[in-house]
């Protein structure tokens, strides 16, 4: 009984997601890519972005915004994302064109290079709250985009893993900060860290507590 009522929810949720898509189908567009960006806030480590074109005939369950799924069932979803949809594309802005660009458009610039990255061209976008500059095809930025259009949502799951994948690895090569547990974002023990040991290579130095924290001569 409690498997049939999370399936039913989900079914319905899912029904709810896929209204933009489904407005898009009904114009005769069938490649429409989902686009969301992660890694906007923390102090160390890249910025990732995803694409995601999804299948008009889709029906898999469970997909929603990344920040309420857990780490392991973002994990399976992203695996079956990969598997069914019809194209996605990864986007990354490392930390010297973070510290270059700005944050805001070091993200529009990995959201731009995951488009490109799809294997199909898109017919539109659909955008997590902005409009990606240097683009041809047509875009619909849609505010909180992630809990409210499925294409959204499966991009922002296949951008969380693939981030947390990179800062695991970069964990391996920096363990002294943590990056494991805390993905590259201030925590307490995260500040403490940069405070002993200064900024590693992959952190950003344009943000404010680095700054702030860098050991004279760093």
């Amino acid at each position: 009984m409690i498997a049939g009522k999370r399936q039913r929810r989900q079914a319905a949720r899912m029904g709810i997601l896929l209204r933009v898509e489904r407005d898009l189908w009904r114009e005769g567009l069938t490649r429409i890519a989902g686009v969301d960006e992660v890694g906007v806030g923390p102090l160390a480590g890249p910025v990732v972005a995803a694409a995601v074109i999804i299948p008009p005939d889709l029906k898999l369950r469970g997909v929603d915004d990344s920040k309420l799924l857990t780490a392991a069932l973002r994990e399976e979803l992203a695996m079956k994302i990969h598997e069914c949809a019809l194209g996605v594309g990864i986007g990354i802005v490392d930390v010297a064109d973070i510290d270059r660009l700005n944050i805001y458009h070091a993200a529009l610039e990995a959201m731009r290079r995951a488009v490109e990255a799809l294997p199909v061209a898109p017919e539109h976008v659909v955008v997590d709250a902005r409009r990606i500059p240097n683009l041809t095809v047509p875009q619909t930025p849609l505010i909180d985009g992630d809990a409210r259009c499925y294409s959204v949502a499966a991009a922002s799951i296949v951008a969380k893993v693939a981030r947390d994948r990179l800062m695991r690895e970069l964990h391996e090569i920096y363990p002294q900060y943590g990056f494991r547990e805390n993905m590259g974002y201030g925590t307490p023990r995260h500040l403490a860290a940069i405070d002993a040991h200064g900024p590693s290579p992959v952190h950003r130095r344009s943000f404010a507590p680095v700054r702030e924290l860098r050991l004279p001569g760093m």
